[in-house]
């Protein structure tokens, strides 16, 4: 991780076209990932072409996750395209998680609700470190924005 203070996000997309319905849960996990990403993340990446600090709009295109980079004033600085195969599971596995973790908030006792919550947290941990390795040597980012821009990537797989 560098020191330098513009190598940061100030502002983050998500490409809204292609999400079918977010839903109130969704829409807030949404809200506050956005609102915590902004607050705080280190953003770093490679290449003398990028310099902070950095707009990011994130969407899915042929199954791949592209990470469009552009300076705060929009002027685009390049791109970043991951395959989404390696997220799959993660992502399948995450959602029935947060289905039953959803479920159990209206129903269940708070042992079982914090037994399922720990699942869920065990599987967002798997699919942001997934996200730093797959981002390695393309864009260094911490493990506390590697979970903020998981839980964005979750909320691009809902498609219509």
């Amino acid at each position: 991780m560098t020191d330098r203070p513009d190598d940061r996000i100030v502002e983050i997309t998500l490409d809204d076209g292609s999400i079918k319905s977010w839903g109130p849960d969704v829409d807030h996990e949404r809200r506050v990932a956005i609102f915590d990403l902004i607050e705080a993340n280190n953003f770093t990446p490679m290449g003398d072409e990028f310099s902070g600090p950095f707009a990011v709009h994130l969407s899915i295109e042929d199954n791949r996750l592209v990470i469009d980079i552009r300076a705060a004033d929009q002027t685009p600085q390049g791109r970043v395209v991951l395959a989404l195969s390696p997220f799959r599971r993660i992502v399948r596995d995450y959602f029935k998680v947060c289905e039953s973790y959803f479920s159990a908030i209206k129903t269940s006792t708070p042992s079982q609700i914090e037994a399922i919550d720990m699942g869920r947290r065990g599987i967002h941990n798997q699919g942001s470190e997934l996200l730093q390795e797959r981002l390695d040597g393309k864009i260094d980012i911490d493990f506390d924005t590697a979970r903020r821009l998981f839980t964005l990537i979750c909320v691009l797989h809902i498609r219509a």
